[in-house]
């Protein structure tokens, strides 16, 4: 199909203005961060200068919200992987009874928004006495991650042929075994898909560590980040802006890292599959 050169204008326009909201915000991240005299508005420093990152990272509080928000994105992203995928195996592989009502059950959980259940949880939080624990934030964040991912791995699954196993079953291997050995790797783009998503939905999450932690010590750094709006309506804007470029380096990193995988893991065709 043909488009006029007004169909191409009108679509190159509308990239721009795209293009614009997300840079231009991006710019004032950029130069605040090595601005100590940061404002609202957008320019360039005066005097470039890293004494916004050097406060940052000499803070100790700072380092210890970076290592726990690590600790929590990262164990949710083991939990999540490991879980699903021996959830998603018999999904998969067998042919189950309620198969079709257990997988409609997990797409309706995924879209279940985590505000709507987080007063009970509390709640059950505070009957357990676990509130203010890290260990059982992350595994209920874990929990809370794991319907969309066991769809995810149910469908990357599907997509390696099931003669592969049989092969292996037929040389003696066990499920576990073929699993690891034969299902795995070739499942590696599926698994650092699944894998990247979660860990920055958990990096990015304020909500449920704000609530389910309560010690100033304890919290991830996608809270602390309030800790630069301060009283009385002062914002030390130069270090919020250079805590935010810190806090997007372990997302960016990940993705650059892992991003043929990820790619990979898409033209698999099995996430497109009911």
């Amino acid at each position: 199909m043909k488009v006029s050169k007004k169909e191409l204008v009108i679509h190159y326009l509308a990239l721009i203005f795209l293009a614009i909201c997300f840079l231009l915000p991006f710019l004032w991240l950029v130069f605040a961060s090595f601005d100590q005299q940061a404002t609202q508005a957008i320019k360039l420093p005066e005097k470039w200068t890293l004494d916004n990152f050097t406060a940052i990272l000499s803070d100790p509080s700072n380092i210890r919200s970076f290592a726990i928000g690590l600790f929590i994105s990262l164990g949710q992203a083991t939990i999540v992987v490991i879980v699903a995928g021996l959830a998603a195996y018999p999904l998969s592989r067998y042919r189950l009874r309620y198969k079709r009502s257990f997988l409609l059950t997990i797409l309706f959980m995924t879209s279940l928004p985590i505000t709507a259940v987080m007063v009970p949880v509390y709640q059950l939080f505070l009957f357990l006495n676990i509130q203010d624990s890290i260990i059982f934030t992350t595994i209920f964040l874990a929990a809370s991650g794991l319907p969309y991912a066991i769809w995810m791995m149910k469908n990357f699954m599907d997509a390696v042929p099931i003669e592969l196993e049989e092969s292996a079953w037929v040389d003696g291997a066990s499920v576990l075994t073929s699993m690891r050995k034969v299902v795995g790797p070739l499942m590696l783009p599926g698994i650092f898909t699944i894998a990247i998503f979660t860990f920055t939905g958990s990096w990015g999450n304020f909500f449920v560590p704000y609530i389910l932690l309560q010690t100033q010590e304890k919290l991830p750094a996608s809270v602390t980040l309030y800790q630069f709006f301060g009283n009385y309506g002062i914002i030390e804007y130069g270090k919020l802006a250079a805590f935010s470029m810190l806090y997007t380096m372990p997302s960016i990193i990940l993705y650059i890292f892992a991003q043929k995988y990820m790619s990979k893991g898409f033209s698999l065709g099995g996430a497109s599959k009911g």
